[in-house]
């Protein structure tokens, strides 16, 4: 299913020769071709498979103004409640508005990057698009990456394309959730940085978001509430492994529509028993699980489900769920871990090693 593209625009940030930011604008929004679409869908898919999201909205209140050239965060809200209240109206010049949108959001990036010494180049994409009846707005700041191409005269061409797999920068603003149901508070979500202060932090302070929930926390707390309901449950070991494979085929169902798993849904496709006493959600209950009712989806969690992982003292392990009880066996009572059938490659390793 493909989503339906209403503007696309792409700006550039340089660094000029003082030093110093600059905007390189478009003149107008792009025309939506098979291309334009084709790389709005890219966006997308690759903004849903980040891992360790955050969620939040609009900050309810803001200390910052835009006296002496401080980014106000509560500008951007503004500016997008000015543009979606004229496409309400359906104003004939209704792409022009966008683009005068976009131009101001990149004018104030560029300030929030001055105001906390930041320096980020590259290409500043606003899509505005419609995917299961839903209105998106998407914001990313994307580099390139260098290729080359071989034509059929066997010539050698470098091009740049996007990097969209070392997107770091990008907000996604539900503007359905934001016109309707404003008070859920969690119709923005972003990409959040991996180590220490957030990559993401000044992206958010030019959007004036404040972070609600921590998605990687929530999808963590999931799994593990999964895990203790299956084997609260009394199943064997095929039974758990099938039941497994659903919650996962149910996450990256929404992981590819961007949806959010709903624990109501995920319910009622995971619970043993018909009676609603013994189902998932009424056993989350009885254990006062602090998840919430709707949760973005993170990939990692994916791979909780169907591996056990872990490193630690120069050990570094991974095997698949199902093995565990089969292949592998654990002892807690010494701290071992026996593993029958070793893979090839570091058996061979193994063997050369002890010279036998």
């Amino acid at each position: 299913m493909s989503a339906l593209i209403h503007h696309f625009v792409v700006h550039r940030l340089v660094v000029n020769d003082d030093g110093k930011l600059n905007l390189i604008p478009r003149n107008n929004c792009l025309a939506v071709t098979p291309e334009i679409e084709s790389l709005a869908h890219q966006i997308n898919h690759s903004f849903n498979s980040k891992p360790g999201k955050g969620v939040g909205h609009f900050s309810e209140e803001s200390n910052q103004t835009e006296q002496e050239g401080e980014p106000n965060n509560e500008a951007f809200r503004t500016a997008l409640r000015d543009y979606t209240r004229a496409q309400d109206e359906k104003v004939d010049d209704l792409e022009a508005r966008f683009h005068q949108f976009t131009l101001t959001s990149s004018d104030r990036l560029i300030k929030a990057l001055a105001d906390t010494g930041t320096v980020e180049t590259g290409f500043l994409i606003f899509c505005q698009y419609e995917f299961l009846a839903t209105q998106y707005l998407m914001i990313t700041l994307l580099n390139t990456r260098s290729h080359v191409e071989v034509n059929q005269a066997l010539e050698l061409t470098a091009r740049e394309h996007l990097d969209l797999a070392r997107m770091q920068l990008a907000v996604r603003i539900d503007l359905t959730q934001l016109a309707v149901q404003p008070e859920q508070k969690r119709y923005i979500s972003f990409i959040k940085g991996r180590m220490g202060r957030k990559v993401s932090d000044f992206f958010m302070d030019f959007i004036g978001c404040e972070e609600l929930v921590d998605v990687k926390q929530q999808n963590r707390q999931l799994v593990a509430s999964v895990d203790a309901y299956l084997a609260s449950e009394n199943l064997n070991r095929e039974e758990q492994h099938q039941h497994r494979e659903e919650v996962k085929s149910y996450f990256k169902e929404k992981i590819d529509s961007g949806e959010s798993v709903s624990i109501t849904e995920l319910s009622g496709r995971l619970s043993t028993e018909a009676d609603e006493q013994h189902n998932f959600a009424a056993f989350l209950q009885s254990q006062e699980a602090t998840l919430e009712e709707s949760i973005q989806p993170d990939p990692a969690a994916l791979r909780q489900l169907a591996k056990f992982t872990g490193q630690g003292g120069g050990v570094s392990l991974s095997f698949e769920r199902k093995l565990l009880g089969d292949r592998v066996h654990y002892d807690p009572a010494t701290d071992t871990l026996t593993i029958k059938g070793l893979p090839p490659n570091l058996k061979d390793q193994l063997v050369r090693q002890s010279g036998t």
